[in-house]
């Protein structure tokens, strides 16, 4: 992406966790500079006050948004609303959406149909339809896999119905064959990335993944790269070369 890549961060206030808002930005900053900061929540109740001392350290603005009816708040139309007066105004390149809620599902279509960037922040329990619409999602655990962390993913929120706390329950459920699965990925995305000479670009390899699943992290299996990842891998092998004297990594089945 280009160096002046503007992205729009929306974090849903009143799901995500505050303690994690620079590791978010950090991420954010991989892809492009947040531009547009803004978090959404009714600042009146006492779930957002851990928002309220680290707003100014990382220029966000708050958005207040009050609960009108009992169990329910206007974030996520109020944070939709916005995006798409964003997105109609023109001036960033992508979104971010902060949250694990069903709800922004439709944005992320709709900020996508447009030839936006957007990518997603949140938990592993966030349902698949969500995952799927945006072109890049990152999981909290993957870049703050702190036990406290599952104190504060486990508390109720008020948005959350029964239909998203089942979901949440099954995805809770171990999945034996889960890190298999995603391997298969891996064998997906390598033969849709290679040439003739039975070689692939990592970094093509990186696109194809993220194309076939957006929430695709290295940081699961324990590596910071997709390089040291494959070096892992018993079936492949990661071979240097060099084009127009730069140095590029390719990957091989052995």
């Amino acid at each position: 992406m280009k160096s002046n890549f503007n992205i729009a961060i929306l974090i849903d206030g009143d799901n995500a966790q505050p303690k994690i808002l620079k590791e978010m930005l950090e991420e954010v900053a991989k892809y492009g500079k947040a531009t547009i900061r803004r978090i959404y929540g009714d600042w009146t109740i006492p779930q957002m006050h851990g928002w309220k001392d680290i707003l100014n350290q990382h220029s966000f603005n708050p958005i207040q948004k009050f609960a009108y009816t009992s169990g329910k708040n206007s974030t996520d139309s109020s944070l939709i609303i916005d995006a798409m007066d964003i997105l109609h105004e023109r001036n960033i390149d992508g979104f971010c959406i902060v949250s694990s809620d069903s709800d922004y599902t439709g944005l992320a279509k709709r900020i996508r149909e447009q030839g936006v960037f957007v990518m997603g922040i949140g938990r592993k329990s966030t349902p698949v339809a969500f995952i799927q619409s945006c072109e890049i999602f990152t999981f909290v655990e993957n870049i703050y896999p702190e036990e406290e962390l599952t104190a504060d993913i486990d508390k109720p929120v008020m948005k959350r119905t029964k239909k998203v706390q089942e979901t949440e329950k099954q995805k809770k459920e171990p999945v034996p064959t889960k890190e298999e699965s995603k391997l298969r990925l891996i064998d997906k995305a390598f033969d849709n990335s290679i040439d003739e000479d039975e070689l692939a670009f990592i970094s093509q390899i990186g696109t194809n993944l993220r194309r076939i699943d957006p929430s695709f992290d290295t940081r699961a299996f324990g590596f910071k790269s997709l390089t040291r990842l494959f070096e892992s891998l018993p079936n492949y092998e990661v071979v240097r070369k060099d084009f127009n004297g730069k140095m590029h990594a390719l990957i091989k089945r052995k």
